[in-house]
C-alpha cells in the first residue's frame, strides 16, 4: 500500500514537472518524522529542550505511584502540548512528538500511544 502510494505521488508530481527522486526524496523525509517510543537526546538537545519548553510549561500533579521513565506511558490525568516552534527549531527530532511537565520534568511524549520516549531534567 505504502509503495503504490509512493508511486502514485511520484507519477502526479512528474506530471507536473517535478522528478521521481524529489518525490522519493519527499516520501522518504515524511516517513523519517513518524515519532517511536524511544528518542535518545544528547545533553546539548536536552538543554535546548528545557530552555525552550521549560517556559512555557506548568509542572502537573502526576499520580503518587506514577514514575516518569522511557517506555512508561502517562497517566490519562496528565495534558500533553505540541512542543513550542522554537523547541522543534531547535532539535527537529522532537517535531513529531507532544510534551507534558510533571515531577519536575519535561516528558517527550509519544502522540500515537501515549508512551514516553525521553524525559529531560533541569
Amino acid at each position: 500500500m505504502k509503495k503504490s502510494a509512493s508511486v502514485a505521488l511520484a507519477a502526479v508530481l512528474l506530471a507536473s514537472g517535478v522528478s521521481a527522486a524529489a518525490a522519493a526524496s519527499h516520501m522518504s523525509k515524511t516517513t523519517a518524522m513518524a515519532p517511536s517510543d524511544t528518542l535518545n537526546l544528547s545533553g546539548t538537545q536536552q538543554k535546548e529542550i528545557w530552555k525552550d519548553i521549560s517556559r512555557h510549561a506548568s509542572n502537573q500533579t502526576a499520580p503518587s505511584d506514577f514514575s516518569a521513565a522511557v517506555g512508561t506511558a502517562i497517566p490519562s490525568t496528565l495534558s500533553t502540548y505540541p512542543l513550542p516552534r522554537q523547541a522543534a527549531r531547535d532539535v527537529p527530532a522532537v517535531k513529531p512528538y507532544r510534551y507534558a511537565m510533571a515531577q519536575d520534568k519535561i516528558l517527550i511524549v509519544n502522540p500515537a500511544d501515549k508512551k514516553i520516549a525521553d524525559v529531560v531534567s533541569k
